[in-house]
């Protein structure tokens, strides 16, 4: 018959407890990454939900023969966007970057759109079409 050692017994349990911690850091890295992942696919739905409001404005702009970019507002809206971000504890400069890398998509887009629209053949007199004004 053999004798187990104390050592080894007590090495035995915490070897138990390490696997145990390990399982349960494993089991909250899994919870706390599916909220990750459920917030991303929310990031991404609300963003294709603005895409879709902005692809109107720049249907609307080049109708109206409007320029893409509206510096002010935008100057505007990162402002707003920065007072927000410091509300919800969120580094302003980074918000500021991500709407930058947004209004540079939006800006992009409107002048996609502009270009399909002045490759149409006109239609009708143009009366409904307004100069472009810089703001």
């Amino acid at each position: 018959m053999t004798s187990r050692d104390p050592q080894q017994a007590e090495s035995a349990g915490a070897l138990d407890t390490v696997a145990e911690a390990d399982a349960s850091v494993r089991a909250e890295l899994t919870r706390l990454r599916d909220s990750i992942d459920n917030i991303d696919a929310a990031v991404v739905h609300i963003l294709a939900e603005r895409f879709k409001c902005t692809q109107q404005v720049g249907r609307l702009k080049a109708l109206h023969r409007l320029p893409p970019a509206d510096p002010a507002r935008e100057a505007r809206q990162i402002e707003r966007l920065r007072q927000l971000a410091e509300t919800a504890k969120l580094d302003p400069s980074f918000a500021e970057k991500l709407l930058g890398f947004i209004v540079a998509e939006v800006i992009r887009h409107h002048e996609q759109i502009a270009d399909a629209e002045s490759a149409e053949p006109a239609r009708g007199n143009g009366a409904s079409r307004t100069a472009a004004t810089a703001d």
